[in-house]
């Protein structure tokens, strides 16, 4: 009697769990069509059926609800009521819950709602918020030009450590533009700048139409120390000072290209090479050696480190085993002392006879120091402090970033950093940082062809003289073809070509000679280059007048 009761209940569990099932299956059914009604009918019928729902069943349920096409009062009611359930039946929400429910509140017009729901999830229902859940409230106070409101709910995020995209930052930004708050335009465009390279069309035109604003035309400094604003462009790592609206008058924007030498088609002004700022390059250096100090014998890069605070002055450093190892995986191939010997030429004389930093493992000199030609070159690299030995059992790759981040240096290397090593250190500034300082190589007929870094990037920039160059993206990879916003404030004696605007690059303006790197902090001069000028030299091509070898 017994085991038939037993063996009931379990039949009666399993045709529950069916009939369960089965409704789990029906409602993904209508997710893929995106089809509320007939889900919001199988719903009805499993409350009917007293059928246990769980947060799969309910979160399918909001999903639908929150993404139906069109909306209705009747609508968002229904999902509210569904809610509602959920809470009696002691269902805790999780984030796609309140997501889903916040994006209804927004529908219906109700920010405050929206916002509560994300503010409280945490302490209530133990879930944390993301991006997406604070997106409704956000955008609703956008539209609705609650621009206090909407300032709450980015100070909220920021608590939470949920960092804005482009698009919040957009919406922002043009809330700013409308309520006419000029020092919060000039903050969200400086965070759209470190956010995002390049900005979207639409972002584009929000920016636009804030410089072609009569209030754009009246904010913003007549004087300001010029030295001060110099100094705190170097501080940032280019590209923008932080100082505020500078000039004063009407904007002049127009569509630009910019040269492959950095030089605005529009207005000749040239465009910079934007680094990591100072304290970011200090943190990523600092990062770099604890883990180097977890990974590495403590004692050796100890001393590497202290040996390189006493030797400071480099143009580059060489990443030795990879260009010795370049291409010479074939049957007699081994590492080719001549290609890095070559290199250390090419640097040594593109920066006006300043050494680079070799950094070569132990195992690699052991042999060379049998060769007479390659012992003597050697040792004439150890007695400039050109050549640091990593010890047996260490990694180079430490050694060569660390020196490279330290000493802010140009850093030769084909090695695209992709090993667990350096996913360890995160993406915040090394992609940026490597951008800016990676320099490949390759060979053409024994001569080493040096790949520098761009000269210009491509992202927001404001320069001293508080005009801005805005990237717009596009689906072109050719930069040249690239559209730019220019924004200036033009002199009163400057007289504006309108045939200028999305032209090639015939801008009637001089650009001064630049110093590649000067502005980074990089340590070296490795070659000048005169913008918008088709005459001027590669900076991967081989030198005119070599001077004498180093080495000879």
């Amino acid at each position: 009697m017994e085991t038939s009761m037993s063996r009931r209940q379990v039949k009666k569990q399993k045709k529950a769990l069916n009939r369960e099932g089965k409704f789990m299956y029906q409602l993904g059914t209508c997710s893929k069509k995106n089809d509320f009604s007939e889900a919001l009918s199988l719903y009805e019928d499993a409350v009917s059926q007293n059928l246990r729902l769980d947060h799969n069943h309910y979160n399918t349920l909001f999903y639908l609800c929150s993404n139906a096409p069109i909306k209705t009062l009747d609508i968002v009611e229904k999902g509210f009521s569904i809610f509602d359930r959920m809470l009696s039946n002691k269902i805790n929400p999780n984030e796609a819950t309140i997501t889903s429910v916040a994006r209804l509140a927004a529908a219906k017009g109700d920010g405050n709602l929206a916002f509560e729901l994300v503010k409280t999830m945490r302490d209530k229902y133990n879930s944390v918020p993301k991006l997406r859940t604070y997106d409704p409230a956000l955008f609703c106070f956008c539209e609705k030009v609650e621009a206090d409101n909407a300032y709450l709910v980015e100070q909220h995020m920021g608590s939470m450590g949920v960092h804005l995209e482009e698009s919040e930052l957009a919406a922002l930004l043009k809330v700013s533009t409308e309520v006419g708050k000029e020092d919060k335009v000039y903050t969200y465009l400086q965070k759209i700048m470190i956010r995002a390279s390049c900005v979207s069309a639409l972002t584009a035109e929000i920016i636009e139409s804030w410089f072609c604003s009569n209030l754009a035309s009246d904010v913003g400094a007549l004087s300001w120390d010029e030295s001060e604003v110099r100094y705190a462009i170097l501080k940032n790592g280019g590209g923008w000072h932080g100082k505020g609206w500078l000039g004063k008058g009407k904007w002049v924007v127009r569509r630009s290209n910019i040269s492959s030498e950095g030089c605005c088609c529009s207005c000749g002004e040239h465009l910079v090479c934007v680094d990591i700022d100072k304290g970011e390059t200090e943190k990523f250096a600092e990062s770099i050696a604890s883990l180097a100090l977890e990974r590495e014998a403590r004692s050796n890069f100890k001393n590497f480190q202290e040996w390189l605070d006493n030797h400071t002055e480099f143009g580059a450093i060489v990443d030795g085993a990879n260009v010795g190892l370049y291409q010479q995986n074939f049957a007699d191939g081994g590492f080719s002392f001549s290609q890095l010997e070559a290199v250390v030429k090419e640097l040594y004389e593109r920066s006006q006879r300043q050494w680079p930093l070799v950094i070569l493992h132990n195992k690699r000199i052991r042999p060379l120091m049998d060769n007479a030609s390659s012992r003597i070159l050697l040792e004439e690299w150890r007695s400039k402090g050109a050549l640091y030995t990593t010890p047996h059992g260490s990694n180079d790759d430490w050694y060569w970033l660390y020196a490279a981040v330290k000493r802010k240096c140009l850093l030769v290397t084909n090695d695209e950093m992709r090993d667990h090593i350096f996913e360890l250190l995160g993406t915040n500034f090394f992609l940026k940082w490597k951008e800016r300082h990676q320099v490949r190589f390759t060979f053409m007929r024994c001569t080493p062809v040096l790949q520098m870094p761009p000269s210009y990037s491509v992202v927001i920039q404001e320069s001293e003289k508080g005009s801005w160059h805005i990237p717009i993206d596009g689906q072109s990879n050719n930069e040249a073809s690239r559209t730019w916003l220019c924004v200036s404030r033009p002199k009163p004696s400057e007289h504006y070509d309108a045939t200028l605007m999305n032209s090639e690059c015939k801008s009637p303006y001089t650009c001064a000679t630049k110093t590649v790197g000067s502005q980074n902090g990089f340590h070296g001069n490795l070659k000048s280059v005169k913008p918008c000028d088709s005459e001027s030299i590669s900076m991967t091509g081989k030198r005119k007048d070599r001077s004498p070898s180093p080495s000879k």
